[in-house]
């Protein structure tokens, strides 16, 4: 079985106030969504914490739903997609600790996890949890 991850992270003014949300479906049934203001950044900042808030959570998920044989995760973050894929240099420091820090988590889990760039529409659940966070 296949869990999908949509993650989203934005901020007002880049930088400026930043919210992250993501949903999680397996089967295309909503399993768990969620969202958070994450106070002032930059919107590639708020794309990495969107990642490693569902990582954290898929952790604890992945222990108790032993059937889920691999991961696809999708985000409009072409820059997140490319870096966590190896295939972009990370320049900025602080997108290099993030990235760190995702690899770490990965590196726990026994099950293939794709990152997929996906155009914004497909990632409305994701970016609804954004803004209903900013605007809360």
């Amino acid at each position: 079985m296949i869990i999908t991850l949509f993650s989203d992270g934005g901020a007002r003014g880049n930088p400026g106030p930043a919210g992250i949300g993501f949903v999680a479906l397996v089967e295309d049934q909503l399993v768990y969504e969620h969202g958070e203001k994450i106070g002032e950044t930059t919107n590639n900042v708020a794309e990495y914490t969107a990642v490693i808030r569902g990582l954290n959570w898929l952790q604890t998920y992945l222990t108790e739903h032993k059937e889920i044989t691999s991961i696809e995760w999708k985000l409009d973050s072409k820059l997140v997609v490319e870096q966590l894929g190896k295939r972009w240099k990370i320049k900025e420091p602080h997108l290099r600790e993030l990235a760190l820090e995702c690899w770490k988590h990965l590196s726990l889990f026994s099950i293939p996890c794709l990152f997929r760039h996906v155009p914004r529409e497909q990632n409305s659940a994701a970016d609804a949890l954004v803004n209903s966070a900013l605007d809360s």
